[in-house]
This record gives C-alpha cells, structure tokens and sequence, in this order.
C-alpha cells in the first residue's frame, strides 16, 4: 500500500519537473502531431476516402512542404473524370466559392470527422482546400504558432492568386481557429481582409483552454502554478489569442460552436461572438457577425457539427449574404 501510494504522490509532483525542464513537452501535447491518425490511409491516395480530390504539395518556406487535398464542388464530379492536377487547380477560378479548411490538433486531413465535413461542403457546392500542418501527417517540419501562421498565410494568397476573384473563406475548427484568426490578422496588417471567417468551437486563448484540461486541474491548487504554466507557454511562444485578434478583425464571421462541447467551453465561443461585435461597432463596419449555437440535445459535442441537420444552409446563408 505504502508503495502504491508512493508511486502516485511521484507521478503526481513529476509533471511539474517535466514541465519545467523541458517545456517543449506542452507544445508537443498540445499540437499531439505525432499521433498520425487514421493509420495505414496514404495521404497522397485521397481517392480513397474522398470522391475527385486531387493531392498536392506546398513549399512554403526552405524545408517545409505541405500537403493539400483539394476537393471539387459535387456539381463538378463528372466533369473532373481522368484531369490533370492543373485542371484541378483552374477551377478555383470558377466562381464559386473557396473554403480552406484548417483542423484541430492530433491526426491528419483524413481523420472520419474532418473527411465528413469536407464531404458536406462539397455537396453544398464549394471548393475545399484541407491541408496538414507542418509536422502533421505528411506536411514537414515541426509545428509551432508563428510556423503554423506563416503556412496558413502562404496557402490563402496562393489560392487568392488561383481564384480570380472568387470568394476564399478561411474555415477553423478548434486549434485551426487561432490558425485563422492569427492569419486574418497578418492579411488585414498587409491593407486586405479576408473574405470571410468561419469559427468552429473557438476557443479565447490557447492558455485558457489548457488551464481547464482535467490533468491540469489537479495542480491549479498549487501556489504560482498558474503563473509556471502561462510562463511555460510564453517560453513557447504559444498564444493563440482569438479574443486580442477579434478585437482587430472586421472581415464576416461566424461561429459554430456545441453547447455540448467537452473540450472547448460553449461560453468561450459566446464571449468571441460578443467581441466581435463590439469591433464591428468601434470601427463603424457593417459585416455580417453571426453565431450558431447546437442544442446538447443533438449531442453534436467537439467534432460532430457536420452532422448539424441544418449545417448546409447555415453555410449557404451566410456565405450568400457576402455577395450581396
């Protein structure tokens, strides 16, 4: 017994030390980019999981290359039959709309949810663009915020270029949100706004999403371990801070957000929403902000609003509202 309980106060007092003398150990669990999940799907094979998804690869900087699944609209199956990679690439230029998608931690582009979302968005009539991050799956190189931030805005002026004008939408779920909003930011300071925004279960700040993670929970009681952690983070460079971006942002959002959400609070994605449109009044703007909020009762939780019966025409709506 003595033992037992000996072992468990030395598991208990050691995340700590860990943390404190390798700190890239919360970067790592945070990203969780080395659970390659699914196994055994070949990423450069999206035919296997995905109907007329062309893969490809972008060098986004020396030693980085990512890559990309580019899904047609569903109307355009038939047409894409036997065409090349190149052909894939002029029909961003269409005139429909262009959705790169940015997913959450662990796993790759192929995980079921992430394939479904995809699915329903080209049934709605968009080009997706999914890709993996560096160190995900088959892209590159080791994920951090800043490298993260650089591809993802590497990606959405390469399809700008692509498009001819089309509307390009940037899509987040979860981790991807700060991905977009740290992006947006970066295009809005270079004298543009992004098309559209598209959050789903955003979180305020990456910090705020750790402190409530139930194996940290069980140190919050300790003296300056807040502290230690946020320190930690910044000795990282991980921020991820949705709220200071939505304070500057003033492209269209929405956001989709679970009241069933287990892993990101429902309230964090409120709070975004209600940021947001206190901006939209500072800077007198009239861009559409809008939040979706799912019922516990459809149990739609962290990954499943794809399955959100309404999900196409919330979409649609919202997308179709821009043109106008």
């Amino acid at each position: 017994m003595k033992r037992a309980v000996s072992f468990l106060i030395l598991v208990y007092v050691s995340l700590p030390i860990l943390l404190y003398l390798f700190p890239w150990i919360l970067g790592h669990a945070i990203f969780s980019h080395l659970l390659r999940l699914p196994f055994f799907v070949d990423l450069s094979r999206p035919e296997d999981v995905l109907n007329h998804t062309c893969n490809f690869y972008l060098n986004t900087e020396e030693g980085i290359s990512l890559g990309v699944w580019h899904t047609l609209p569903a109307s355009q199956w038939e047409e894409a039959a036997g065409k090349s990679p190149e052909w894939y690439q002029e029909t961003l230029a269409d005139g429909r709309p262009v959705i790169i998608h940015f997913h959450g931690n662990v796993g790759t582009r192929a995980m079921n949810h992430r394939v479904q979302m995809v699915k329903i968005l080209s049934a709605a009539g968009y080009h997706v663009l999914s890709s993996d991050y560096r160190g995900f799956g088959d892209s590159t190189g080791e994920p951090s915020e800043a490298g993260l931030t650089r591809d993802a805005l590497y990606l959405y002026q390469w399809v700008k270029k692509q498009s001819g004008g089309s509307l390009v939408c940037l899509w987040g779920h979860s981790l991807g949100s700060g991905v977009v909003t740290n992006t947006a930011v970066k295009i809005q300071e270079q004298g543009s706004a992004v098309d559209a925004l598209i959050l789903e279960a955003p979180y305020t700040r990456i910090e705020h999403l750790v402190i409530i993670h139930p194996l940290i929970k069980m140190y919050m009681f300790l003296p300056g371990f807040e502290s230690f952690l946020s320190n930690t983070l910044k000795r990282n460079n991980l921020v991820f801070p949705n709220e200071e971006n939505l304070k500057t942002l003033t492209s269209p959002l929405l956001i989709l957000h679970a009241e069933d959400d287990n892993l990101v609070p429902h309230h964090m994605g409120l709070k975004l929403y209600h940021i947001s449109l206190q901006t939209q009044e500072k800077y007198h703007t009239d861009v559409h902000v809008k939040m979706v909020s799912y019922n516990a009762n459809l149990g739609l939780s962290h990954s499943n609003i794809y399955l959100a019966p309404d999900l196409s025409n919330v979409v649609r709506e919202f997308l179709e509202n821009l043109r106008k």
